[in-house]
């Protein structure tokens, strides 16, 4: 559209002026359109080429020899997966174990790890159970190995002497009269 063309219709400046506006908004606004979707077409494209150029890459590639590369990745994944579980199971086991022997007031643990037969309580279905039966077992039949439960019957030291203060004159005494000798004197 021309502004020539709107005088020739005997239209004055003022409407005309208007008229060329709206047209130029409504061509901007195509304009607009237009650089959007040869934007979209450009990505495509350059999508396209992409694509096309990585097929090219697997032009020369056997599916059979991708798909046996597959399943050996996949293999070695469930190997690795089975050996972390056998790993974390092993370290669980051992914590258990170590903390049941403490518990039981242990005084060498590897001593008394020695004694048990831990694959037979790794393949048990209550490991903490089994674990306490076999540690009472060791106990029972080798209590050196642990802590003594009973108290002091024979405490070191004197606890009071026969007159009441603090000198070792009564414990002296007992021992004396224990040895067959007789009471010493004071002074002597």
């Amino acid at each position: 559209m021309k502004t020539e063309d709107l005088k020739g219709l005997g239209l004055e400046q003022e409407a005309i002026n208007k008229i060329m506006d709206w047209n130029g908004k409504d061509i901007a606004s195509e304009q607009a359109k237009t650089k959007k979707v040869e934007s979209e077409r450009d990505n495509y494209k350059s999508q396209l080429d992409t694509a096309t150029e990585k097929l090219e890459r697997f032009k020369d590639v056997d599916p059979k020899e991708m798909e046996a590369t597959i399943t050996q990745l996949q293999a070695d994944l469930k190997a690795k997966d089975e050996e972390y579980a056998a790993k974390e199971a092993e370290r669980q086991f051992n914590d258990t174990l170590d903390k049941a022997i403490s518990t039981a007031g242990g005084r060498n643990a590897k001593a008394i790890r020695g004694l048990l037969d831990l694959d037979a309580l790794k393949n048990s279905k209550d490991q903490t159970e089994d674990i306490k039966k076999a540690l009472d077992s060791v106990k029972e039949s080798d209590a050196y190995l642990f802590g003594s439960d009973e108290p002091f019957l024979n405490p070191v030291g004197s606890i009071n002497d026969a007159h009441g203060g603090n000198d070792n004159m009564g414990s002296l005494a007992s021992i004396r009269a224990a040895m067959g000798l007789p009471a010493k004197k004071k002074g002597e």
